[in-house]
């Protein structure tokens, strides 16, 4: 996959605001632990951002996926990953099947606004008792006349405490656990005000990650149409499964730039750091390391664009799709612990630019899918680890 001026100049576009109006305010979202959602939407949708590969029916672009992986890639540029991800749900993980599988209605009422950043979105998959394993939710949705009547709970949810909708994943019916959940579209604030059963239980602290709001949601006989649904009833958790595909792709595209940096900043610091008569990037380990650390991220990059390229060309990916997201999130362990250690005693203040990608990088081996669920499908797919039976 080769980037073209079109793609540059979306990144362009992109870097200058970031730089603009993301980069000087980090550090005041990260202390005060949330981004102000609406108005970066806001400003991105304005730009044309959040919808390149969108329909154009709906405000967005109409361009191939590699447009989105650039835009994923330049976000590595934004100084830390809470707010980075924080978009990467509006464009790559609450709206994919919406945007694929929507009835032209629901794609008016929650599409175009999320493309326009005039609405938060937020996907609602994981629980307190289901994270990695997917099909074990219990959120239900029961018919009631027109309406689904939904109650349950959900957990880990990005975005949540600002997010207008909720791209839900529901149990709909009694049958198997793979065929028996929907993806519906709830609206979660009407006036700035929750739905009548809505409830945000908690804002979950975490150790990383402090610009993006993340919650606790309770669902008490909250009332949705079912016109409402995406496609099928049924078929929520493929949908899921397909939009995952895009959301490991973006995942391992917003890596790149943010690694780069990490190891860019260190072999700064390694050249004006001095010790035992020398500067600490003299010592022949701290060279060879960054190498290879450096060699690392750049077969990630040929990895992720040889997915990309596979998936514009209308392939199933999920292969791909999970070696990327695998090898990114052990990259994003490995490259800012090692850089931290060369950074000495100033790589653990909480400041410190590296020391804020050890603890931000730490999710990427867990959201998304953790490793070791990404272990387990490339096991499936290589035919060494059974399928289970249907």
């Amino acid at each position: 996959m080769q980037f073209t001026h079109e793609h540059r100049e979306i990144q362009k576009t992109l870097k200058r605001y970031i730089d603009e109006h993301i980069n000087p305010h980090v550090d005041e979202w990260e202390a005060a632990e949330m981004m102000p959602a609406h108005e970066i939407f806001k400003g991105l949708g304005q730009l044309g951002l959040l919808g390149l590969t969108k329909p154009e029916a709906f405000g967005g672009a109409g361009l191939d996926y590699s447009y989105g992986m650039a835009m994923a890639e330049t976000l590595g540029h934004i100084h830390c990953g809470g707010v980075p991800m924080a978009i990467g749900v509006q464009t790559d993980m609450a709206t994919p099947a919406l945007a694929r599988f929507g009835s032209e209605a629901l794609k008016r009422e929650f599409l175009a606004p999320a493309i326009a950043g005039e609405m938060v979105g937020c996907i609602g998959v994981s629980e307190p008792g289901a994270g990695s394993d997917v099909s074990a939710i219990k959120s239900v949705a029961r018919k009631d006349g027109d309406d689904y009547v939904i109650s349950g709970q959900k957990m880990w949810i990005t975005n949540s405490l600002q997010a207008d909708w909720m791209c839900m994943l529901v149990n709909t019916s009694d049958g198997p656990a793979h065929k028996n959940k929907s993806l519906v579209m709830v609206r979660m604030r009407e006036n700035g005000k929750l739905v009548k059963g809505i409830e945000v239980a908690q804002k979950i602290r975490k150790i990383g990650m402090n610009s993006s709001d993340t919650g606790l949601i309770y669902f008490d006989e909250v009332r949705v149409p079912q016109s409402n649904r995406i496609g099928q009833e049924g078929a929520g958790f493929i949908y899921q499964m397909q939009q995952f595909q895009e959301e490991r792709l973006w995942c391992a595209a917003s890596t790149l730039e943010s690694l780069c940096n990490c190891i860019g900043w260190t072999v700064e610091w390694a050249q004006e750091r001095k010790l035992f008569g020398a500067s600490l990037a003299d010592q022949q380990w701290v060279q060879f390391k960054l190498a290879e650390l450096k060699t690392e991220v750049e077969s990630l990059r040929a990895l992720t664009y040889l997915a990309c390229e596979r998936y514009v060309a209308g392939e199933d990916v999920t292969e791909w799709a999970t070696m990327a997201k695998l090898k990114a999130g052990r990259l994003n362990r490995v490259v800012p612990d090692t850089c931290l250690q060369f950074w000495g005693g100033m790589g653990f203040t909480w400041e410190n630019k590296v020391s804020r990608m050890y603890r931000d990088g730490r999710l990427a081996s867990i959201g998304g899918g953790a490793d070791e669920v990404m272990l387990g499908i490339l096991a499936k797919t290589m035919g060494i680890a059974k399928r289970p039976v249907k």
